[in-house]
Formats: structure tokens, sequence, C-alpha cells
């Protein structure tokens, strides 16, 4: 089997922890400690976080997605994918290198996606550009999910607090879509208890095959 080869290692700002990024022959992994966050055979529930986005909300002229998390890049290009010449994707992404590796190792997976003039990337936490707000879809695969693992901070986006500027920053009818690599109940609950209307569906994580994975759907009334 070939070994995977350090290719690098990120500073999470505000964090004592650190991302590293992973090269096994074509396969690319981010790693925080001994956690595996994202690996680029796995796409099919990122990009599926777009994809039902715009099943719900594409009939819209000029949409306003935000989405948490560059990662490697399978939301963004789903996203530019699906919605149409008028679309504005923002990315927040809290890691510098992150966004230098796009451009760098990981050009073979972003493509063309980081020009396209309807994508814009922001070095930032996901929930200072939500408290912009006007967004049609806040799309969050922040993290390992509700429970986060890698970063205590993202938290406070899964909590009541949360979810009610989430709402806030929503037009009317918009979209919180989060994903999740496990099943979780509680959060469930808080998103009921915010006044969502929510949908659970289970995701493979590669295109009908592998784990499933967790997203929520939750509607602004």
């Amino acid at each position: 089997m070939i070994p995977w080869e350090h290719l690098d290692t990120a500073a999470v700002p505000g964090d004592a922890g650190d991302l590293r990024l992973m090269r096994r022959g074509a396969e690319y992994s981010i790693m925080a400690g001994s956690i595996e966050l994202m690996n680029s055979r796995l796409s099919g529930s990122e990009e599926a976080l777009a994809t039902l986005a715009h099943e719900r909300i594409g009939d819209r002229p000029a949409p306003r997605i935000l989405i948490g998390g560059l990662g490697l890049g399978f939301t963004l290009r789903a996203a530019l994918a699906a919605f149409g010449p008028k679309a504005t994707v923002v990315v927040a992404e809290l890691a510098p290198a992150v966004i230098a590796w796009a451009r760098g190792h990981l050009a073979v997976l972003h493509g063309d996606s980081l020009d396209d003039p309807r994508a814009t990337v922001r070095t930032a936490d996901v929930a200072t550009l939500i408290a912009e707000g006007d967004w049609d879809a806040i799309l969050l695969d922040v993290d390992n999910g509700p429970r986060g693992l890698s970063r205590p901070g993202n938290d406070r986006l899964y909590g009541p607090r949360g979810l009610a500027e989430a709402k806030a920053a929503l037009r009317p009818g918009g979209l919180l879509i989060v994903w999740s690599s496990s099943r979780d109940d509680g959060f469930t609950r808080r998103l009921k208890q915010a006044g969502y209307a929510v949908e659970q569906i289970g995701v493979r994580a590669h295109r009908g095959r592998g784990a499933r994975h967790m997203i929520w759907i939750a509607t602004k009334a």
C-alpha cells in the first residue's frame, strides 16, 4: 500500500491545535490530530449540501449562498455547478493555510473554482459572515458537525444563540443546511426549538456508497 505523505501543517487561529494535509497517491486528507476531517475520496455528502440547497431555492433570481469551511472545495464546486450566473457564493475559511493549499497542493481538486466571478473566499470565522445577513442559504460543514471535535469554539454555531443568529441572517424561506459525520438528536431538537422547519437526510459519503452522513435542512418560515 502507498504510504501517507505529510505535505503541510496549518495552525488554526485562536487554537492550540493544527491541521495536517496528507497525500497518498492521488488521495488527499485533512487531519486534526488523529481525526480525519475530510478525504478527497469521500465527496458525496459535502456536494449534497449544495445540491439540496439548489433543489429548494434554485428558482430565486440572484441567490446569496454562504459556505462555512473551504476544506477540499467539494461544496463550493457543487454550488457553482448548481446555481446560475447571478448567484453569489461566499466561503468563510478560518485558516489562511487552507486557502493557500487550494491554490497549491490541492489545486488539482479545486480547479478554477476560486477564480469563478461568482465566488469569494474570505479568511474569517463563519459566525462573522453569518452576522452580515441577507443570505438565502447558509451551508455549514464546520468541524465534524454539531459535536465539534477539533475546535471547541465551533460549538457556538450549533447552540441556541448560534441558531438564532443564523435564522435572523436568512431571508424569508431561507435555509440553514448542516453537515455531520453522525446523527445528533439533540441538535434536531435545538433546531426545532429555534423555530425552524427541520428535515433530516442520510447521505452516503461517496455518491451512493460508503458511510452514511447526516444533513439537516432547517427552513426559516
